[in-house]
């Protein structure tokens, strides 16, 4: 009685229970290893998607081509969005260090966060 209970909680809440045979299989994802790397595997994987959804019809094997994409695109969403939480703080030390009157600490620190900015957007 407790499980049938905890089922309909669950189904009420939105959950739907996971069966191991009804489980897609997983993919291991296309590891970014720098911002770079991240950047083009998100572009890439985008644009395999794009392809796909560009088709006539969805089919079975679609829908598996875009679940084994998901896997890099997160990965490297994941990096880009670490990169960009970096780039992020190096803007603050820019912003703080322009506010000083070290002209050369502002020099470097601007020139490191251009260099990395411009990995992310050219």
């Amino acid at each position: 009685m407790k499980r049938r209970t905890a089922l309909i909680v669950a189904l009420a809440m939105g959950a739907m229970p996971v069966f191991a045979e009804e489980r897609p299989d997983h993919y291991a994802a296309e590891t970014s290893a720098d911002l770079a790397e991240a950047m083009d595997n998100f572009s890439t994987h985008n644009k395999r998607m794009a392809e796909i959804l560009a088709q006539p019809a969805m089919t079975p094997d679609h829908m598996e081509d875009i679940h084994q994409l998901t896997y890099t695109l997160e990965d490297a969403l994941a990096k880009i969005i670490t990169e960009a939480t970096e780039l992020a703080e190096r803007l603050e030390e820019v912003h703080l260090a322009s506010e000083g009157v070290d002209a050369a600490k502002l020099t470097g620190l601007a020139s490191a966060y251009l260099a990395r900015a411009q990995q992310l957007v050219p």
